[in-house]
């Protein structure tokens, strides 16, 4: 989710987290109250600093999830999945994309332009 969306999506952040905990993640990071912030990662020489949604543990590898919800930011969005998919490879973590009903298309052709192959969370 692009910053600007998170402050009015913080329901669906809330609901993703307890899914998480249910799935047995530890360690979780969120951008929500009561749960300690994510790493941002800031782009060298702009303003542009890129955190990603949810961090979560299991069985010591790091994931990190990205909750997908329609953006007429679609530029910036892909920048931030193309961002997290590459760091997550080079470090033999996780990338996932959780998204809800009504945002499975939107989701599914952001990926498609990115050429990403990920199985999406469907909350």
């Amino acid at each position: 989710m692009v910053q600007r969306d998170k402050q009015e999506n913080d329901e669906v952040l809330k609901e993703s987290v307890t899914y998480l905990e249910n799935k047995g993640f530890e360690n979780i990071k969120a951008d929500i109250e009561g749960y300690e912030t994510p790493k941002s990662y800031n782009k060298k020489g702009s303003d542009v600093s890129i955190t990603p949604d949810i961090v979560a543990e299991r069985a010591g590898v790091k994931h990190y999830f990205e909750v997908s919800l329609k953006s007429d930011r679609t530029n910036l969005l892909k920048s931030k999945w193309r961002f997290l998919d590459v760091l997550t490879r080079m470090r033999n973590e996780r990338f996932k994309i959780i998204t809800r009903r009504g945002h499975y298309k939107f989701t599914n052709e952001m990926l498609e332009h990115l050429n990403m192959d990920k199985k999406l969370i469907k909350l």
